[in-house]
């Protein structure tokens, strides 16, 4: 008998893209990254949960907290992944900022790095909005999508705030007026807004599975001589990940976790290039 789908997903996407469901599951998987010399970026699964769902919001940010908590008990150096929508936005702007405040005050006591996910580009402006008042922070980074037109302008504007910037391509589905829709098209924009930040940036990470990336990126590190990380999902490409490490680079893993997986693993399988390398991580493990 064959297996749907979402069966496959289930199996396959759950078992090695997501940690598991509990706060549990997502410490000992952190550990087990650290074991190796890489770092863990956590994120709790779950976004725009509704305008009126203010329970959910509220459980998110109480998760968080307790996130941090368990990753200063547990001495585990990493950051944490948080997304807008996840803490308020789609019930207010206030809500957002309020909720965002507190859990980046919590990890600042701890010595965590919050990063602040982009999402979708009807958001974007209240997210580099809300990066803005914490960016005197010294323990907060926003993430940046190749695939909007507008990220050379906000990659210009955030300079002059010192930020700390995560480049990504994007898994979310383009609109040809505000994102470039071909594969090719965020592949050059990439590449340009990498350059962008090595001439204008201090500290930055470079989120990809792209080889041919990774290695531009390191002659352009051996030029420039900044402070450059690389970040990559967990289980795919974690070998990969782990020679670079080894060779004294550093890297973290986006490590989501929590019940709340099905849209985050539809989003990446969006993704042709993560839904190869996600095959062909399976049939070179189950070889």
């Amino acid at each position: 008998m064959g297996i749907s789908a979402r069966d496959f997903i289930e199996r396959e996407m759950a078992g090695r893209w997501i940690a598991g469901p509990s706060l549990k599951d997502a410490i000992e998987r952190a550990r087990q990254i650290e074991s190796k010399r890489m770092e863990p970026m956590i994120n709790y699964l779950g976004e725009a949960f509704g305008s009126n769902d203010r329970k959910k919001v509220g459980e998110a940010v109480r998760t968080y907290e307790e996130l941090i908590s368990l990753m200063a008990k547990n001495r585990i150096k990493g950051s944490i992944a948080v997304k807008p929508t996840q803490l308020g936005l789609l019930i207010s702007y206030g809500l957002l900022e309020r909720n965002y405040s507190e859990i980046v005050k919590e990890a600042e006591k701890r010595g965590i790095f919050v990063w602040l996910d982009m999402e979708e580009s009807k958001y974007v402006d209240d997210t580099i909005k809300l990066y803005k008042t914490h960016v005197k922070s010294r323990t907060t980074g926003i993430c940046i999508q190749s695939y909007l037109k507008r990220s050379e302008n906000d990659i210009k504007a955030l300079s002059g705030y010192n930020a700390v910037v995560r480049l990504v391509k994007g898994a979310y589905k383009p609109e040809p007026e505000t994102g470039f829709t071909s594969r090719a098209e965020v592949t050059e924009n990439y590449a340009r807004l990498m350059r962008m930040l090595f001439e204008t940036y201090k500290k930055f990470t470079i989120a990809t599975h792209d080889t041919g990336m990774i290695t531009e990126a390191m002659k352009l590190e051996k030029r420039y001589k900044k402070d450059v990380s690389f970040a990559m999902l967990n289980g795919i490409r974690n070998g990969y990940a782990e020679s670079l490490a080894s060779k004294g680079y550093n890297i973290f893993i986006y490590l989501p976790f929590g019940r709340e997986w099905v849209s985050y693993a539809y989003r990446r399988l969006r993704e042709a290039s993560n839904f190869l390398l996600l095959v062909r991580s399976i049939l070179s493990q189950n070889a």
